[in-house]
């Protein structure tokens, strides 16, 4: 393929294998990006919990359906799921140390940082709950977008506890009134 042997790391079913307890399975590979040595150590690899390495790119080899005894039977229809974070994707581009800093999610902590009065990257823990608020924001966009509302079942369930959870976030930054509304409608 004109790789070099020495940038593929191979790695056995319990790594790179996907599989819920039944249903379809199959052998997956991940595609990752170096960002070098300043991002982490000469020990570090793929897969690991440093930030040397990032995912860009999945792709599971579904080609079984696993029984409840735990047997891989061959699918009628193999096929092949690939994901690729366009996050992630940003995040190299943009030489960003994560998804947070780059351009067009980076204005979503800075909105809230502006309607909470606390400044992103001072405190690891209020941090947390910028990360949480601007990455349910997102989500609950996308729902209402796809004309979810919140209730007491389903999808709708889902939309009220990411805003159920979005405020809890909320009220850690000091905010007091439904935030919330101020970020959807910014």
């Amino acid at each position: 393929m004109g790789i070099d042997e020495e940038k593929i790391i191979r790695l056995g079913k319990e790594d790179n294998f996907w599989e819920l307890e039944v249903g379809p399975s199959g052998p997956c590979s991940e595609i990752y990006v170096d960002r070098g040595l300043e991002h982490g150590s000469e020990e570090e690899r793929p897969g690991g919990e440093g930030d040397r390495f990032i995912e860009i790119w999945n792709l599971v080899f579904t080609q079984f359906d696993k029984d409840e005894e735990g047997n891989y039977n061959p699918l009628a229809h193999p096929n092949i799921d690939t994901g690729m974070g366009l996050e992630r994707i940003a995040t190299v581009l943009q030489e960003t140390d994560n998804i947070f800093e780059i351009d067009a999610i980076k204005d979503i902590i800075q909105e809230i940082a502006k309607v909470s009065g606390e400044e992103y990257g001072k405190d690891k823990n209020l941090d947390i709950s910028f990360r949480v608020i601007t990455d349910h924001i997102r989500a609950m966009t996308f729902m209402i977008s796809d004309t979810i509302v919140p209730s007491n079942e389903g999808r709708g369930y889902v939309l009220r506890r990411l805003i159920r959870r979005a405020a809890r976030h909320g009220r850690k930054l000091a905010l007091k009134e439904p935030f919330y509304m101020k970020l959807l409608t910014w």
